[in-house]
């Protein structure tokens, strides 16, 4: 990423506190287009917080938020009225859940759960949305001919996938994703990793992604946030930090003796 590309995201000085105690305190970073930023930490680190906060998903107490729309437009997304954020996040964002069931709806199928959000964006005709549907079962590596069956048919490695295909379908710039591989078998874990590996390189996505996993961040992160109660206290390139950690907190992360 060189200096003189535009961020897609800029954040600056990002503060949200829960009564009195920081969840997450001035945190800046530049996102760039196709670039993976992982933010790594500790369980009550404040990781989750500052996801929430970038996506919109809780507000911030301070700071300044700022994302380049499709069209140029410079948005300041803390101004940003409801409307326009909803629309943001219906058509140029998506949020994977650390929980597929938590982004999935139970009670329609798996292609009905792809198709959904192509019509919240306009897409009427039935047969393209279920054909559109059925290439993306198989893009993320499901079984297209599952496509009537309910998500609860599907394993949690399975339904993660089937989580990632409604996100991507409608084509977003920025994706947002909270421990994706938590709580995954290590073979299950390991192919998830590959594909999304794959898809944010082909896609050309951003992708702020959080986890405690280091191997998760070596694997998909081009630059890496480490984070303690709340604040970064060391940021890089990803080899950079890993290999060569700064911090005691990191280095302890890195040596794997840190508690998740």
């Amino acid at each position: 990423m060189t200096a003189r590309m535009t961020p897609l995201l800029s954040a600056r000085a990002i503060t949200k506190q829960y009564g009195g105690r920081n969840g997450c305190r001035n945190v800046s970073f530049d996102l760039y287009p196709g670039e993976v930023l992982c933010i790594v930490g500790e369980s009550g680190s404040g990781k989750t917080t500052l996801l929430n906060t970038l996506a919109l998903r809780t507000e911030a107490d301070g700071g300044t938020l700022h994302y380049h729309a499709t069209h140029g437009d410079r948005l300041d997304l803390r101004a940003l009225s409801e409307p326009r954020r909803r629309l943001l996040m219906r058509t140029e964002w998506g949020f994977v859940q650390q929980n597929p069931r938590d982004g999935l709806r139970s009670g329609v199928s798996a292609g009905a759960n792809i198709g959904e959000p192509l019509m919240a964006v306009g897409a009427r005709h039935y047969g393209q949305i279920r054909h559109t549907a059925t290439q993306w079962m198989e893009r993320v590596e499901l079984d297209a001919t599952r496509i009537d069956e309910l998500p609860a048919a599907f394993s949690g490695g399975m339904q993660q996938r089937l989580q990632i295909a409604r996100n991507l379908v409608t084509g977003p710039r920025l994706v947002f994703m909270d421990e994706p591989t938590a709580g995954l078998d290590v073979s299950v874990q390991a192919r998830l990793l590959d594909l999304l590996r794959t898809l944010t390189s082909t896609l050309h996505l951003s992708v702020l992604i959080v986890t405690h996993d280091i191997g998760v961040a070596r694997l998909l992160a081009h630059r890496l946030m480490v984070m303690q109660g709340g604040e970064v206290v060391e940021a890089g390139l990803t080899d950079q930090v890993l290999d060569d950690p700064q911090h005691p907190y990191t280095q302890t992360l890195v040596s794997s003796v840190l508690p998740v």
